[in-house]
């Protein structure tokens, strides 16, 4: 009997990696306030509990609150995992931020890259809940199967070296207000307003170093959880399912461990992609972009391509992906094949050369610069 509530007192090996991580990680123990993703999935639901019982152990003495989006992409099955993060939320006696993606905003999107789309609707809801409760920062329950599927997913598209390196731990969800707000619905359940909209939240994925997926699940069902599973992660139709579901068991045959090697590999690849972006910083400082007025609707910035050519290929590369992130607002579907079309651009000798980038954006090249348009013109 003794033995019994020895072992009931004990802390899972599993919370216990997380509080190690979260010492590593050099988080706050207390007095702020923390927004939990949750999907009902395995992965963030595990989070959730190890949250609970660090808690319940007094090793935490923090504001929780669990955030589940609702994409509606699913119908009835998105209510449902919906009601299950209510539920289950409840029962730990945390709050709940709920927000729900109407349907003219799914249809519309549909036509698109849902996966991304999906993903940048529910981080514009995380950062305005985080900013709303004046949060230290956002959990997302990302693992080292993550991290795998990410790396191979770049390598497969042929990303460079930033694409290829390992997503970090903690970064800096900024902050901003969101440009989709009749389009999204908020609901914060239990106290919260707004404080101080303006803070850098962190964005942080505790799990990512150490769990595996067989972890997170294993963990559910030692806490007598039945955990919710997407449809949508068996869609062999998605290129991620795909590499989850048929390439990853694939090359376990060759080496078992192959979630924790490309996890390993993205992570020294890292570091190797900091250096060189140190290395960079400079001569990329030297390039900087001037705003022109146009005939065209839209803003036009330009680089000039004076002594660019002479760069070492790896920092001209650099000046370029700044540039475009610049012009652009972040970096997403461009592809190595757009950098180096563009780069081409620099080496051609007529003027008037054109290079499409996704959703219809242009960089042409005319007078030793070149210009970023963000829609094309039709031709007369």
């Amino acid at each position: 009997m003794r033995l019994c509530v020895k072992f009931l007192l004990l802390m899972h090996n599993f919370t216990r990696n997380l509080i190690t991580e979260w010492r590593t990680l050099n988080l706050p123990f207390a007095d702020e306030t923390f927004v939990v993703a949750v999907s009902g999935g395995a992965d963030s639901v595990s989070l959730m509990l190890a949250m609970n019982e660090l808690k319940e152990r007094r090793k935490l003495n923090l504001r929780i609150v669990i955030a589940h989006f609702n994409h509606n992409l699913r119908q009835a099955e998105s209510e449902l995992d919906a009601q299950f993060v209510r539920e289950i939320t409840n029962k730990f006696n945390f709050e709940l931020a709920y927000g729900i993606q109407n349907s003219e905003f799914r249809i519309q999107n549909q036509t698109g890259n849902l996966e991304q789309n999906a993903r940048i609707a529910r981080y514009e809801f995380l950062t305005e809940t985080a900013q709303n409760l004046d949060a230290y920062g956002v959990l997302t329950a990302h693992t080292l199967n993550d991290q795998a599927e990410t790396f191979l997913l770049n390598l497969i598209r042929g990303s460079g070296l930033d694409g290829l390196s390992a997503m970090k731990t903690v970064r800096s969800l900024e902050s901003r207000v969101l440009s989709r707000e009749s389009e999204i619905n908020t609901e914060i359940e239990e106290k919260s307003k707004i404080q101080n909209p303006k803070s850098k939240i962190r964005l942080v994925r505790p799990l990512l170093n150490w769990a595996k997926r067989e972890d997170t699940e294993n963990f559910c069902r030692l806490n007598k959880i039945e955990f919710r599973h997407d449809a949508m992660n068996d869609d062999l139709a998605f290129k991620r399912v795909r590499i989850r579901k048929i390439l990853i068991p694939l090359l376990q045959e060759f080496n078992p461990k192959i979630i924790e090697t490309l996890a390993k590999t993205s992570e020294l690849l890292q570091g190797s992609a900091e250096q060189l972006a140190a290395g960079n910083q400079q001569s990329a400082e030297n390039f900087s972009l001037e705003e022109r007025e146009s005939k065209i609707e839209d803003e036009i910035k330009n680089l000039s391509l004076k002594d660019l050519k002479d760069v070492f290929p790896s920092i001209r590369r650099t000046i370029l992906r700044q540039w475009l992130k610049d012009n652009r607002g972040n970096l997403r579907r461009l592809e190595l094949k757009h950098i180096e079309a563009v780069e081409k651009l620099i080496f051609t000798r007529k003027s008037g050369k054109v290079v499409e980038l996704p959703d219809g954006e242009l960089v042409l090249k005319k007078n030793g610069k070149l210009y970023f348009q963000k829609t094309k013109v039709e031709k007369s």
